[in-house]
């Protein structure tokens, strides 16, 4: 197996990234692989309570395409982390915390998404690739993209 380019673990001048450095890049993943889902369920809660009034464990169930066992798990460890409230058969509400968290998602989430569709990314490709890359990108990445998107705006708008 042959490999053209080395250049995601080349430091600037063509030698390979530290072991310290390149561990850190592992260690990033993981840690937004540990709170990506806890994120996500959050971030739907926190759009159903907006746009229904209410979120229930049948419609997360549905809307992340899981069984009502596995909402449930995540529901009591939501609880656990102070994130959310919940009785059985009742609304799940976000706590302050919760609401923080969600707010923080969306803000990434719509970020990451206007700036794929500025790209020119189709519809559904944004929307899908965005539900992932919110929570991997950084806060300087972040900056850059909504930038951009503001600078792509200001230069589609007519003059006034």
């Amino acid at each position: 197996m042959s490999f053209k380019s080395l250049d995601h673990i080349r430091c600037g001048r063509g030698e390979l990234l530290d072991p310290d450095t390149h561990a850190r890049q592992y260690s990033n993943v993981r840690k937004a692989h540990e709170t990506e889902l806890i994120e996500d369920y959050v971030e739907l809660i926190a759009d159903l309570l907006q746009a229904k009034g209410e979120a229930r464990a049948v419609e997360l169930a549905q809307r992340m395409g899981v069984t009502q066992a596995t909402v449930g798990k995540m529901i009591r460890r939501l609880d656990e982390a102070g994130l959310v409230t919940s009785q059985p058969y009742r609304s799940i509400f976000l706590t302050d915390a919760g609401i923080r968290m969600a707010q923080v998602s969306r803000k990434r989430h719509l970020v990451v998404l206007r700036f794929l569709r500025a790209l020119g990314v189709s519809e559904t490709t944004a929307r899908q690739d965005a539900e992932g890359v919110e929570h991997h990108v950084s806060e300087e990445t972040l900056e850059l993209m909504q930038r951009f998107v503001a600078k792509q705006a200001s230069l589609t708008q007519p003059d006034e």
